[in-house]
């Protein structure tokens, strides 16, 4: 096990807890395996990852994989990619459109109608959709009646469910919503919303611009309460130009007087060359990576001290979230919207660059919009590219997600699970892990591989060794840093 120590030595830091303290919140900071393994690679929100997919999948795919899972008790997931927002988030990496005409979302919708019937097609109309999200851009910048409209084509060609037991879920901009937007919502079955906020002092949000007060957010969170929605996430991102360790702290302690049931930090990865808006960002304004590691290690010390669970990465949860039970239970899940509770579902996805995951298969529909309506008017499926699964993709998926999600793999079950001999399958991976191990990050034996303390924060560093796209050097490009 790796040494803890008092990081940075620096009166700004929370104070170091007791190490069996940190150890029951499940995680430990070591700078020096931080600076060892903190290199580039996948979020793994799938596997294969989308760099492996290719545009030799097509339609005809699609249908069989669709015909390979179409079973009518089984419970699917659906997500809806809206892409317009009214005003740029200069660190945004979403595929969105920019405007502030909001009847250029009409002609996009009625497309998306037609993806949805085309869609539902393919599967039976009785399996019931135990999860559903909206994402963008900003789903709210639709008008409330299309709002209705697009859920009443969705309950039409879908088995919707509404007794209380459904997991639906919308991205909120509270900059763009209000108490009657939240309440069309509620109505048309929506039972969760995640706010972005991002980070509340004045000079960041200039800096990204996304000017967002404080009040606005509040009323929004409150009122969502007062109207019954059984979750309220709030996304927050560390490493914008201009923040600081002082002033991320200060957003943390307003959130937290929020009481938000789940907690979303992500790591602001700055690519210029790749998305545009970034461009804006100036880099020296970007805090520099000493200063953003220890914005990171606050924020973890931060919540986990006010009692939320980190979850893996860049979740947490109250200790009585579906995402704290399901972690408990075994059976967290990772997919594009990050972690989820429903790992038995196939995930049906519809607009423009959505990704689906159906039985042993990927697609992604087409990312430019143009080409998306082009292909959806011509009455056809508008998938760009996929990828099948090998049973060795298969294996490792399940490996990769177990150790993702759990931080640890019963070796014994999964070669029950998987029909292989773990120590012949992955002896060269075996082999790799024992620097880890010597490191501190995880402990192996033969009957179980379980991630340390020190190694959550680096669990990516961890599932690598089992990717066999990873380069062996572990030299990965297109890819954001682990932390």
């Amino acid at each position: 096990m790796a040494q803890i120590t008092e990081t940075h030595n620096d009166s700004n830091i929370i104070p170091l807890k007791s190490r069996t303290e940190l150890l029951q919140k499940g995680w430990e900071w070591d700078d020096e395996l931080i600076k060892r393994y903190n290199l580039s690679g996948p979020r793994y929100t799938s596997y294969p990852t989308a760099i492996q997919f290719t545009e030799g999948f097509n339609v005809s795919d699609c249908t069989r994989a669709a015909q390979y899972t179409q079973h009518a008790d089984d419970p699917i997931s659906l997500y809806v990619h809206i892409p317009f927002c009214a005003h740029i988030c200069y660190y945004c990496a979403c595929n969105k459109v920019i405007t502030k005409r909001r009847e250029k979302s009409q002609p996009y919708l009625d497309r998306l109608y037609q993806d949805i019937a085309q869609q539902a097609e393919l599967y039976s109309g009785n399996r019931p959709v135990e999860q559903l999200h909206w994402g963008g851009g900003t789903p709210t910048f639709i008008t409330q009646a299309q709002m209705r409209d697009l859920m009443a084509c969705l309950n039409e060609h879908f088995n919707l469910i509404n007794d209380g037991s459904q997991d639906y879920s919308i991205e909120i901009d509270p900059r763009e919503a209000n108490g009657s937007i939240l309440e069309t919502l509620r109505d048309i079955g929506f039972n969760r919303i995640s706010l972005g906020v991002q980070d509340f002092n004045p000079a960041v949000q200039k800096a990204v611009n996304r000017i967002q007060s404080e009040v606005e957010t509040r009323e929004i969170l409150k009122y969502g309460r007062d109207l019954g929605f059984k979750s309220i996430n709030i996304d927050l991102i560390y490493g914008l130009p201009l923040q600081t360790r002082d002033t991320f702290q200060e957003t943390l302690e307003r959130v937290i007087e929020m009481s938000p049931d789940r907690l979303s930090v992500f790591n602001y990865a700055h690519m210029p060359s790749k998305f545009m808006p970034q461009r804006r960002i100036q880099e020296q304004d970007l805090p520099a990576p000493a200063e953003k590691l220890i914005i990171l290690e606050n924020t973890i010390r931060t919540l986990t001290s006010a009692g939320y669970r980190y979850i893996g990465m860049d979740h947490f949860a109250k200790p009585d979230d579906e995402l704290s039970i399901a972690q408990d239970q075994g059976k967290l899940h990772r997919n594009f919207q990050g972690y989820t509770t429903h790992s038995h579902c196939d995930l049906v996805s519809m607009g423009v660059s959505a990704i689906s995951q159906i039985g042993n298969c990927y697609y992604q529909n087409h990312h430019d919009l143009d080409t998306y309506l082009t292909t959806i008017d011509q009455q056809e499926l508008p998938v760009k590219r996929g990828v099948w699964m090998t049973t060795d993709d298969s294996i490792r998926r399940n490996l990769i997600m177990q150790l993702i999600c759990h931080f640890n793999v019963d070796i014994q079950k999964f070669e029950q699970q998987n029909n292989i001999v773990f120590s012949e399958y992955f002896s060269s991976e075996l082999k790799r892990l024992q620097s880890m191990e010597k490191d501190g990050l995880l402990t192996a034996t033969p009957e179980k591989i379980t991630i340390e303390p020190a190694g959550r924060l680096l669990i990516r560093a961890v599932c690598q060794v089992f990717d066999a796209y990873i380069p062996q050097d572990n030299i990965t490009t297109g890819f954001s840093r682990i932390i």
